[in-house]
């Protein structure tokens, strides 16, 4: 597998290289009134492979007579270069043949021309519509979660200014704040797609929903979700250990391309109009290393070695000494220490060592252990959170993340080491934990550090207790999340690790729901796919290769940050290391 999807890499490379030439002799040919026939036959190649899916028998009963309302059936074509952000083709006709040669046509004049090389090419064809005031989108814009209102909206009873969901999400069109339709940035769409921009918006629109498809690359054809949360995303018969592995390799890929020379990351994209993001964070940094790690775990890549070891080495010229010689990791930007950093760093360190079977950084991470250690009250469990940069006191508590990366960074040095200090600290923090109730938090760290203090504390059953609870009590409000909430698949999976040693260990686990739990883990298995970057997404950003592949948040302008893709491939490294387990407790068993 890892061979194929380098194999794709490498042909993505070269479509990067070489996509500049291929602009301008499109330039070119269109000045010549030359047709670029090879582009043109490819498309019609992929539009067949689509038209065969979209104008089956099912899909126009369920279309029904006129779905589209007044121009009778609709149908849009997106092609995309990877490039650039897809351009969309619309063809309307009193039939679903009718409507699929129109907008066949206006898309084979642009690709025919050498404007557009058909890479991806999707289609939807409407299936639902309905025709409303102005006033009701605006409300209903305004009341939805951001980038989460999910139909697209006709202007002109001619559907000519007609755009699909992704399309007005993707370049920004609704306006979730104010409701509605933000006519600036869509005149800035229609701009950028060399069309002519309007005055005023309608009294009334039609706003409507797709069935659709994608062809990509390979000429492989994907069904895509016509509804609910998924809407728009490739529909999967089962998110099996393949399909997550898949993705673990896309991302981390992305996230080793995003290493700089010196050592940094590319911190994060807005991708919608490829804005950077600049507000760089140590912790980030160390828990992207820690994907990094994964991924040299699947593939052994030895070239990524080098770029782990450039990253570490980043994050250690960050780390600074007391006059007692605790180590901490600092944040030059905010002249500050953060215990959630200081345990991050460890992290990511233990997992280099062990990776790699050596003890380069053994002594650091003691040193950074000490520092942790100086900033908990053993008799309390509770951390202190943030000091200044003069490692005087600054602030007594900022988040609750802090707690579970410390406490799981030195059941990870007490591993390591089998030095008792390590693992009578992290009791006490533990002990606080339950004390003061962590299960409400659905804290993911929390989930790491009981699942990694399990493996040495055997006998405490208030742990496992605890750690079952931090599941259980929130599986209702996790199943039911509209948002992708990446941290979720790893609260969920490192609470499974520990269930499972329970079960071989002949433990008791009464009162736990193991069919709730493992429907669940699937559920957030598949959901979390709607934050990938598939074709189908990315082709509606602005450099859609760059972002292709990765994890994004789409409810924050799609934004794609090192610890977003973090947080993904985590969940989805521990989903595929234990999907074997999770199929033979019976996770699969209500699946469809």
């Amino acid at each position: 597998m890892e061979e194929r999807i380098q194999g794709r890499r490498k042909r993505g490379k070269r479509l990067i290289t070489f996509i500049g030439m291929i602009i301008s002799l499109s330039v070119s040919l269109s000045a010549c009134g030359i047709k670029d026939e090879e582009s043109l036959n490819l498309f019609r190649e992929k539009a067949g492979l689509l038209k065969e899916q979209a104008l089956a028998d099912w899909v126009q009963t369920e279309l029904g007579i006129s779905p589209a309302g007044e121009v009778g059936n609709a149908v849009f074509l997106s092609v995309c270069d990877t490039a650039r952000r897809a351009s969309v083709f619309t063809g309307t006709g009193g039939t679903l043949e009718e409507a699929w040669e129109n907008a066949s046509a206006r898309a084979e004049k642009r690709v025919g021309a050498g404007e557009l090389k058909p890479v991806w090419v999707k289609a939807d064809v409407v299936y639902l519509s309905e025709t409303i005031p102005a006033a009701e989108l605006e409300e209903s814009v305004k009341n939805a979660r951001q980038e989460f209102f999910r139909y697209g909206v006709a202007m002109d009873p001619q559907w000519e200014m007609a755009f699909l969901e992704a399309e007005l999400n993707g370049a920004k069109v609704f306006d979730y704040e104010n409701g509605g339709i933000d006519l600036e940035y869509l005149n800035h769409y229609l701009e950028e797609g060399n069309r002519k921009p309007i005055e005023n918006l309608p009294d009334t629109c039609t706003v409507f929903r797709c069935i659709g498809w994608l062809c990509d690359e390979e000429s492989a054809v994907y069904e895509l979700s016509g509804s609910g949360l998924t809407y728009g995303c490739r529909k999967e018969e089962t998110v099996d250990k393949e399909c997550a592995e898949e993705m673990i390799l896309h991302a981390s890929a992305f996230l080793a391309d995003q290493v700089q020379e010196d050592g940094s990351f590319c911190y994060g994209i807005y991708p919608r109009f490829d804005k950077e993001i600049d507000n760089y964070n140590m912790i980030r940094h160390a828990s992207a290393i820690w994907s990094l790690i994964c991924r040299y775990r699947m593939t052994g890549d030895e070239e990524l070695a080098a770029v782990i070891e450039r990253s570490i080495t980043y994050m250690l010229e960050q780390v600074i000494y007391d006059e007692e010689g605790n180590a901490f990791l600092y944040e030059e930007k905010d002249d500050e220490i953060k215990l959630g950093g200081c345990g991050m760093a460890v992290i990511a360190l233990t997992e280099y060592m062990d990776a790699f079977q050596n003890e380069n950084y053994l002594d650091v991470c003691r040193a950074l252990g000490n520092g942790i250690l100086s900033l908990l009250d053993q008799k309390t469990g509770i951390y202190y959170h943030v000091l200044n940069g003069d490692f005087s006191r600054k602030e007594e508590f900022r988040t609750v993340y802090y707690d579970g990366e410390a406490t799981f960074a030195l059941c990870r040095l007490y591993g390591l080491t089998r030095e008792k200090e390590w693992i009578f600290a992290a009791r006490n923090a533990v002990d606080h934990f339950i004390r003061a109730d962590y299960t409400q938090y659905k804290d993911h760290w929390v989930a790491y550090a009981m699942n990694e203090i399990t493996k040495y504390v055997r006998n405490d059953a208030d742990y496992y207790v605890f750690a079952l609870k931090n599941a259980q009590a929130n599986l209702d409000e996790i199943a039911g999340a509209e948002t992708t909430y990446h941290t979720y698949l790893e609260l969920l999976m490192a609470t499974f690790e520990l269930y499972d040693r329970m079960i071989e260990s002949g433990a008791s686990v009464d009162g736990f729901d193991l069919e709730k739990f493992l429907e669940t883990i699937y559920a957030r298995a598949d959901y979390m796919r709607t934050g990938y970057f598939y074709p189908e997404f990315a082709m509606y950003m602005q450099n859609p290769q760059r972002i292709a592949g990765t994890f994004m948040v789409r409810h924050d302008g799609y934004r794609v940050r090192i610890d977003d893709v973090q947080h993904n491939i985590g969940g989805y490294y521990l989903y595929a290391a234990n999907y074997e387990k999770l199929e033979a407790y019976g996770m699969l068993k209500n699946v469809r």
